[in-house]
């Protein structure tokens, strides 16, 4: 397989993976954390007309999908390259800041989460991704090859 195609193919892998795991911690989140009395996460509408309401142990797991959905992302994309890990890793954590710009528009929130999810969910997990890949990947080229048991 060329180069250039796994690595397309480890980018959307990495998206792919990143959104499944981004939506199903917002999907348990209302389970973990309730939110307030009358009030329907799934509607823009609705979350808007009743941000008030949200106290900030309400942001613990949108902030928590953001980034362990990008590091899970970025990680992927990782491993799966062919070449230029780091980049692809950036580059899911790119495409994951492109999402949570988009959001912070669409669904209002208070000033301290947009900052804090846009500055720390997001590039700091594709860095984090990229340092623990490389280190992954240094610790078990170190290791000696498997033994042959053959009598």
């Amino acid at each position: 397989m060329p180069h250039w195609l796994r690595n397309v193919l480890a980018l959307l892998a990495g998206i792919v993976i990143g959104s499944g795991v981004n939506m199903a911690l917002i999907t348990v989140s209302p389970s973990l954390i309730p939110p307030p009395a009358g009030v329907d996460v799934s509607s823009a509408e609705s979350l808007g007309k009743a941000m008030h309401l949200f106290e900030p142990r309400h942001f613990v797991m949108p902030f928590l999908a953001h980034a362990l959905g990008t590091l899970a992302g970025a990680l992927a994309a990782y491993f799966l390259a062919a070449s230029s890990q780091a980049k692809l890793a950036f580059a899911v954590g790119g495409f994951f800041l492109l999402g949570g710009v988009a959001a912070s528009f669409m669904i209002p929130a208070p000033a301290w989460f947009i900052a804090l999810d846009l500055l720390a969910a997001y590039l700091p997990m594709a860095w984090l991704a990229a340092k623990a890949g490389a280190r992954l990947q240094k610790s078990k080229a170190l290791q000696p090859p498997p033994q042959s048991f053959i009598p």
